[in-house]
């Protein structure tokens, strides 16, 4: 069983893991950098060869920056050598969360918590799926700057085109919205793998506007059926709009609360190995 995990990693702070596969040890260096206006956790190998392609994996609503570096170890252990040919980028959401009593979390745009904890309790998800939220649009413009940057640097590091770099990119509950609304709405271009983690639906009529965008993405969703935060009916809600948009979807259900699944971990790993084959 492999589980999400949370690493307390200080922005300035330097560290090492080492990946043991059968055939010898691949050596991931997080490290942190800038791409466009976002702070980043990269982590990627040692080594004269450089990756081949990127991941970039977004933390939920008060989360620390560094919660999905745990998700990207589980990921790495798996992969085992094959992990070397992946750059993996774990962005820091631009809001600091201090203020409301939450030291070292982050956020992607504000939240009205009570609001959105009324109207899941009232079951009135409508309106949550209806609405654009407040800030998701310059949190989409900084997202899709980072990819396209990194991109642009892998291109020019590796001779590839840029179109034919193999790009993963999801994240987990407000990440999982962000990047979904990145893929269909973003500056960049589609992803070829994009992973929801205990997302739900926003911006229903603009998503369903732009849901061909997704005709050669494959996309993995997973969801807990006694999550009280976004409940299990939302992400039904998103199943059902990529089934109709005939996207190619993996739904995975389990029974769990709001979090991601040690079934996701070992699937979406195969599914990085198969980007790269």
């Amino acid at each position: 069983m492999f589980a999400v995990q949370s690493v307390d990693v200080g922005l300035d702070s330097a560290f090492l893991w080492q990946v043991l596969s059968n055939d010898g040890n691949v050596m991931l260096v997080p490290r942190q950098i800038r791409l466009g206006s976002l702070d980043s956790f990269c982590l990627e190998p040692t080594g004269d060869s450089p990756p081949e392609a990127v991941v970039v994996l977004c933390h939920g609503y008060g989360a620390p920056g560094s919660d999905m570096v745990g998700v990207v170890q589980d990921w790495a252990s798996l992969l085992g050598e094959q992990a070397s040919r992946y750059q993996f980028l774990c962005p820091l959401a631009p809001l600091s969360l201090a203020e409301l009593g939450m030291p070292g979390g982050r956020a992607w745009w504000s939240l009205n918590m009570a609001r959105m904890m009324e109207a899941v309790q009232a079951q009135r998800f409508e309106e949550l799926h209806a609405e654009t939220p407040p800030g998701l649009d310059a949190a989409r413009t900084q997202l899709g700057e980072l990819i396209q940057t990194a991109l642009e640097r892998m291109a020019d590091k590796t001779g590839q085109k840029i179109d034919d770099i193999p790009l993963a990119i999801g994240g987990f509950s407000q990440g999982a919205m962000l990047t979904m609304d990145t893929a269909l709405q973003g500056p960049c271009r589609a992803p070829n793998l994009l992973f929801q983690f205990s997302g739900t639906v926003i911006c229903q009529p603009q998503w369903n506007v732009q849901m061909s965008r997704l005709s050669h993405t494959r996309v993995y969703q997973s969801h807990g059926t006694v999550d009280p935060i976004l409940p299990f009916a939302s992400a039904e809600r998103l199943r059902d709009m990529l089934i109709s948009a005939e996207v190619d979807l993996k739904f995975h259900q389990f029974y769990g609360p709001h979090t991601i699944d040690g079934d996701s971990i070992q699937t979406t790993a195969t599914m990085l190995k198969e980007l790269t084959r």
